[in-house]
Order: C-alpha cells, then structure tokens, then sequence
C-alpha cells in the first residue's frame, strides 16, 4: 500500500486516468483490510480488559454490565471474521472484476416481461445497498409493461464474484395481476452474467474478425434514438457471437458498450472451455449449469424463496425483491468452495 501512496503523491499520477483509477481502487481495498484487522485488534484489546474488570468487580449488576459489554465485543469480532473468511472464497480468476448483468423474459409474453422488470429492480435495489455504481448499457422495454432485455454495468469491488451466483434460469410463481380471472401464472427469466474485462489484458481481439452494423433503434428513446442508424451490433465472426446496443443517442457510445459486452462474452467463453477441457482429463460429465433454473420465487399461495443448489430459502419474499439477496449469494461462494474441494480431493 505504501508503493501506491508513494505513485499518488507523484505530480504525473494522473496523466494516465484509467491506470490511477485502477490503483486508487486498489488502495482502497487494503485500506478496508488494515481498517478490519486494526478494528479486531481494538476490540480483542476491549473485550481482555472488560472480562478482567468483570473479575475485579464486586458488584453483582456491574459485573453483568461488563460482561454484556464483552460478549458484544465478541460478537463484533466473529461479525468481522466471518466476513474476512467470505473474502476468501473469492477466489476466481476474474471475482475482483466488475460485472456486466443480462435479463432476459422467458416465454408467457407480458407476465414474463413484467417478471423480468422486477428482477431489474431487486439487482439495482441490492446494488445500491452495497454502495455500488450501476450503469445501464441497453435497455429494451416492452410494448405494454416490463422490458425485453436489458443489460446492465454493476461497478464496485467483487461485483462479478458475488453476482455470479445469479447465472441462471429464475422462476415466478404468482397471481397474475394482468389476467383478469385471477389465476396463478408460473413465469420464467434468464440472468446472465458476465466479468468486465479489458481488450489486450484479460482478451485480444483482431479487429479483421469483427463485423460491425448499425440499425435504428426500436422502443421507447426519444426522437433522435429511433430516427438516426446510431443502434450497433457486433459480431465476433470466429466465434459467432453477436452483442448490440442500442440505448445511447450516439453510435460512438452504443459501439463502445457493445464492445465491453462482447469482450466479457469472450473471456467467459473462454473460461468455460478451460473449465470442460479439466473436466474431461478428469472424465467428468457435468450439466451444463448456466440454463438450468437455480431460484424459485413463490408469492402464492405461500411466501417462498428457494435456492435450488444451496437448499437457502427464506419466507420473507418482500424483502429478497427489495434487494436482500446476500444470503443467497454468500450461500453459493461456499458452496462453489465445496465443489472445488471435492474435485480436488
């Protein structure tokens, strides 16, 4: 920490942004770290001193002050811990990264949409709480309520290791509020997400394999947006894959956030066929995880959560989609810890 100090305090530190920005974040995650040790270190010194005042103290009401005082202390100390060893659970090559979100309606049309739509605000709820930037990179709505995709940049430290737990096929059971008979409507979504990368560290790419369009946007956008071919679509013609963006007014701007998803896409892509190539030399035969639904959310007749891998759940459904989703996510970094430790042993 004290070689970027040292860096920041140079008078040309600035002059290269995107590198500054990068170890300023860097020296705020150490920062955290020594904030965290120092405060455990505060408060063991706390709890010795009052546990010896209590063993002092003749009083038998301010012994049992002391002693509350002390277990306080304690739980404070296991409170901390505890979230130092999540820390450690992150352990993939792109956890630290920022994360780039996709949610897309399954089949049922408006019930579906408007499912999707919830859970873009249940990410952005949660987001917010953790003191995270989110960045909205397209935005496709639908023609009477909800959305049809959107994608969203989430900014901050470990997005991409706490929001992997998301990847996944996510189910609604629930009281249509658009059927006029009042039946249960079961509706599904898609998330997928994805580790915001940089061209040249973490993907190459040649610019002779990319073939890039423009189109006029569709949906709601303003005047501008949807009379000018400022929408773009890129395709990565090795691979196939196609990424658009049509949600700024600029072509520049919609080819530059077209860009970060297609450079995300390739570096998962590229992750997961390390990941099937280490299965096979084991001779495993996996699921293939990514489509399969992971998480119920059940509104009637009872009130329900169900993470389908962890086996986490909770009643208090209000709450999960006002963004209160930790749970679930820390649930799935042990169990992902667990599952590297059986493929090791």
């Amino acid at each position: 920490m004290r070689e970027i100090e040292t860096e920041a305090n140079r008078p040309d530190f600035w002059s290269n942004g995107e590198k500054a920005q990068k170890m300023m974040q860097e020296m705020g995650r150490l920062k955290n770290r020594l904030n965290s040790y120092t405060h455990v270190c505060t408060l063991m010194e706390e709890w010795e001193l009052l546990l010896q005042l209590c063993a002092e103290e003749a009083d038998e009401t301010e012994a049992q002050e002391l002693l509350a005082e002390a277990e306080l202390s304690c739980r404070q100390v296991e409170h901390i811990l505890q979230q130092e060893e999540l820390k450690l659970l992150f352990s993939g090559p792109y956890d630290e990264k920022n994360a780039i979100l996709a949610i897309h309606p399954g089949a049922g049309g408006l019930e579906a949409q408007d499912w999707a739509e919830m859970l873009l605000r249940m990410y952005t709820r949660w987001a917010e709480e953790k003191g995270y930037k989110v960045e909205l990179l397209d935005y496709l709505p639908g023609e009477e309520a909800g959305l049809k995709s959107v994608t969203l940049l989430v900014q901050g430290e470990k997005a991409y290791g706490y929001l992997q737990a998301e990847r996944g096929v996510h189910r609604l059971i629930r009281i249509s509020p658009f059927d006029a008979g009042g039946r249960r409507h079961t509706s599904f979504a898609s998330v997928d997400v994805l580790p915001e990368v940089e061209e040249g560290v973490d993907v190459v790419v040649d610019a002779d394999d990319l073939r890039i369009d423009t189109f006029r946007s569709q949906g709601a956008g303003g005047q501008h947006v949807n009379t000018t071919d400022s929408a773009v679509r890129i395709t990565h013609l090795p691979t196939g894959l196609v990424v658009q963006c049509q949600n700024e007014r600029s072509q520049h701007s919609n080819k530059e956030r077209a860009m970060r998803i297609l450079l995300a896409k390739l570096a998962d892509r590229a992750l997961q066929q390390q990941r099937e190539a280490l299965a096979a030399l084991r001779g495993e035969q996996k699921e293939i995880a990514w489509g399969s639904q992971i998480r119920t959310y059940v509104f009637h007749p009872y009130s329900l959560v169900k993470d389908h891998r962890t086996g986490m759940e909770t009643g208090n459904i209000e709450a999960v989609m006002d963004g209160e989703i930790d749970q679930f996510l820390e649930a799935y970094l042990y169990y992902l810890s667990r599952q590297e430790v059986r493929e090791k042993s």
